[in-house]
C-alpha cells in the first residue's frame, strides 16, 4: 500500500513544530524547504486557493509573533529570511496543503507530518491519562505515600512549564535566562 521508507526524518519534522497562539504550527519556509520548493512557490500555491485555507487551517504572523520567534531561534536571522510575515499552518492546513502541492515528494512529506501530529495526539493522551490514574491512587492510598505523590506531582508540574528564553535582547540589557 504505502512505501515502508520514510523521506524526511520524524525528527525533523517534530523540531518544525512551534506552539504560536495555542497551537501546534508549521512555518511556510520550513513546509517549503520539506517540499522542495521555494517559499514564495508555497504561498503563491496558498494565495491561489486561499479559501482553501481559513483562519483556523492557516494565519499570518503579527509582527511581534515574528520578532519573538526571530529571537528564541537562532536560524531567524534578520536578512536572511523573507521581510514578509510567514503563513503557520495548523495541522488541518499541512493537510489540506497536499490538495494545493501535488508533486510527489510533497505527498510523501504530507503523509509523515500528518503522522508526527498523530503521535503528538497520542503522547498528550497517554499524558493525561497517567495524570487521571494518579489523582485517583492519591485518593485511595493513606498518608505514607504522600511524599511520593508530591514528588510526583512536582515533576508533573515542571513538565508542563514552558521553556524560557535562553540568551537576550537589545531591550534586555544582557539579561540571561535559565532554562529549568
Amino acid at each position: 500500500m504505502g512505501d515502508s521508507k520514510q523521506p524526511v526524518p520524524v525528527e525533523l519534522i517534530e523540531n518544525k513544530i512551534y506552539l504560536i497562539r495555542g497551537q501546534k504550527v508549521m512555518l511556510d519556509r520550513d513546509l517549503a524547504e520539506l517540499y522542495g520548493i521555494e517559499t514564495k512557490q508555497l504561498k503563491r500555491a496558498v494565495k491561489r486557493n486561499i479559501d482553501r485555507f481559513p483562519t483556523d487551517f492557516m494565519f499570518v504572523f503579527t509582527s511581534s509573533e515574528y520578532e519573538s520567534l526571530r529571537c528564541q531561534s537562532g536560524t531567524l536571522n534578520r536578512g536572511v529570511h523573507s521581510k514578509y510575515l510567514p503563513f503557520a499552518f495548523t495541522e488541518q492546513g499541512v493537510a489540506m496543503l497536499s490538495s494545493v502541492l501535488n508533486s510527489k515528494q510533497a505527498i510523501q512529506v504530507n503523509i509523515q507530518i500528518m503522522r508526527v501530529f498523530t503521535r503528538f495526539r497520542q503522547i498528550l493522551l497517554i499524558s493525561k491519562d497517567i495524570r487521571q490514574e494518579l489523582d485517583e491512587l492519591k485518593r485511595q492510598t493513606n498518608d505514607r505515600f504522600h511524599i511520593v505523590f508530591e514528588t510526583l506531582d512536582h515533576l508533573l508540574a515542571v513538565e508542563d512549564k514552558p521553556n524560557r528564553k535562553i540568551g537576550f535582547t537589545a531591550k534586555e540589557k544582557r539579561a540571561v535566562y535559565v532554562v529549568r
